[in-house]
């Protein structure tokens, strides 16, 4: 909920002050060390601490949904953000200085993620008139749509710091209600009004809303958790139909159909998928006939938590000078402003195993009018720990490492030398569990002869017998950590290098 907003008026109040102090003191003299004490008081007690007020033109609706006098939130006609004649729709804002370095990383990481998948565009502000003004104080609350000037979006530094709770206001402040609140919400949910105390049924009532065409969304960002306002512990506010146990209220980003509306709202044209799902494949268009001329596509991965591991089971992309025509890029993260993790690549050799830093990556596929190829085809996972290493030598560990690594994990790693070397893998301390058990059972750590766990097996190792160092055949090596449910060690720290025998 929006709290108060804690507001210093103290060209208000100190007029007030000293006016008990002038008559303290014309009264009973001002000359009396007791009422100058009195005075004085009147005078420091509004000047130290501040007075919270609740503004008479603002009240809150949906929970955090700030309603302004005079103007429905239950219609947004004319309130979408203006689009350019580049197609693009500039939202200016300016940020609180108070959030701190990690707070405006999240914040840049969710306006990134939606700038990479629709037409909106978050733009620091420098003159413009109309703009998001997001601070720091009271709840989690926006108005909805644009309202014009500056419009406040409250996004509190201690509860609201997940990317999903900003995606959701920023929704709002593009013009988008709560998907409970869809006029045909009862076709897929029930709202346990019985659990509801009187005061927060106004959370929980049916907008007249422009669907866009699209399906509800269990899965948005918008939509309310199951106990959301519920008075009752164990009782659930809102159950979804007609199977309760399908999960709602998520937080961890944008659900596909949250970019399908945005761009619906926007007409937005642009080719762009989400892909939120700890598994899945990305396809060149048309695959596996010859994708078309003239595209400009990304796809963007967001696991649910991990890294994001890349195998490409084809690649074949026109080929020219630099790859200057068609082309294929991955980015380690959300947007083109993250490190490029493959740059500029064309041809038909396949793409090494990719391990990214974090649980994003967006990949983008551009095409020219002339020769086309088959395209590509990706299978993607999720990953705790592990990488993908080219340089010449790196040293790594097991997670953890010297302390005891964890229970059920696992990592995988996989180093790719230049085309004519081989990888040299040596370990330097080794202690997993499985010290008496010959076949590795539980935790081990296995070495494969090329770019996957498909590769012939080099070795697998637990307890503490490893046998180093172990050399691949050709110019690439996947290495695979697994722990089980139980019986946790030091692990292991490794160092690979390159050579040509």
């Amino acid at each position: 909920h929006l709290k108060v907003t804690v507001v210093f008026f103290e060209g208000f109040l100190l007029p007030i002050c000293w006016l008990v102090g002038f008559f303290v003191g014309a009264l009973f003299g001002g000359s009396s060390s007791f009422f100058r004490s009195v005075r004085y008081f009147f005078r420091q007690i509004f000047m130290v601490f501040q007075i919270k007020l609740v503004f008479f033109w603002m009240r809150l609706r949906d929970g955090d949904i700030i309603e302004k006098k005079g103007r429905s939130a239950l219609s947004c006609t004319g309130c979408t953000w203006t689009k350019s004649e580049n197609g693009l729709v500039i939202v200016p804002y300016i940020l609180s200085p108070k959030y701190t370095s990690p707070q405006v990383s999240l914040f840049m990481n969710a306006m990134q993620e939606m700038e990479s998948v629709t037409c909106v565009r978050f733009v620091r502000r420098t003159n413009e008139d109309d703009y998001l003004n997001i601070v720091e104080t009271g709840g989690c609350a926006s108005f909805i749509g644009k309202i014009g000037g500056a419009q406040d979006v409250y996004l509190n530094s201690d509860t609201c710091m997940t990317r999903g709770t900003i995606q959701h206001e920023i929704q709002h402040s593009l013009g988008f209600v709560h998907e409970h609140s869809r006029s045909d919400r009862d076709n897929y949910v029930n709202i346990m009004f019985q659990y509801i105390s009187p005061e927060s049924v106004s959370n929980f009532e049916k907008e007249d809303t422009n669907n866009l065409n699209k399906r509800y969304d269990y899965f948005s960002v918008m939509h309310y958790p199951v106990y959301a306002f519920s008075n009752t512990s164990g009782k659930n506010t809102i159950v979804p139909k007609p199977d309760p146990s399908i999960p709602i209220g998520q937080r961890n980003g944008l659900s596909i159909l949250d970019v399908a509306k945005i761009n619906a709202l926007y007409q937005c044209d642009i080719s762009a998928m989400l892909l939120p799902d700890v598994n899945g494949t990305v396809n060149s268009d048309n695959y596996p006939a010859t994708y078309p001329n003239n595209c400009n596509s990304v796809w963007l991965i967001r696991v649910p938590s991990g890294q994001v591991r890349l195998k490409f089971n084809e690649f074949d992309v026109e080929m020219s000078d630099g790859c200057s025509a068609d082309y294929f890029l991955i980015y380690d993260g959300p947007s083109k402003a993250s490190p490029v993790l493959v740059g500029r690549t064309c041809g038909s050799t396949l793409i090494p195993l990719m391990i990214t830093s974090s649980n994003q990556v967006l990949i983008e596929f551009v095409t020219n009018n002339a020769v086309t190829g088959k395209g590509f085809n990706i299978t993607y996972d999720s990953v705790q720990c592990g990488g993908a290493f080219y340089a010449p030598t790196k040293n790594f560990t097991s997670p953890g490492y010297p302390s005891k690594y964890s229970t059920n994990m696992k990592c995988t790693w996989t180093i790719t030398a230049p085309a004519q070397s081989k990888v040299s893998l040596a370990v330097s301390d080794f202690q997993l569990e499985g010290m008496f058990i010959k076949k590795c059972l539980y935790d081990y750590l296995s070495i494969y002869n090329g770019p996957d766990a498909d590769s012939p097996l080099l070795g697998k190792f637990c307890g503490t017998r490893y046998t180093s160092p172990i050399k691949s055949t050709g110019n690439t090596m996947y290495i695979e950590f697994v722990s089980d449910k139980s019986n946790v060690f030091r692990g292991f720290q490794a160092i690979y290098t390159f050579g040509e025998n």
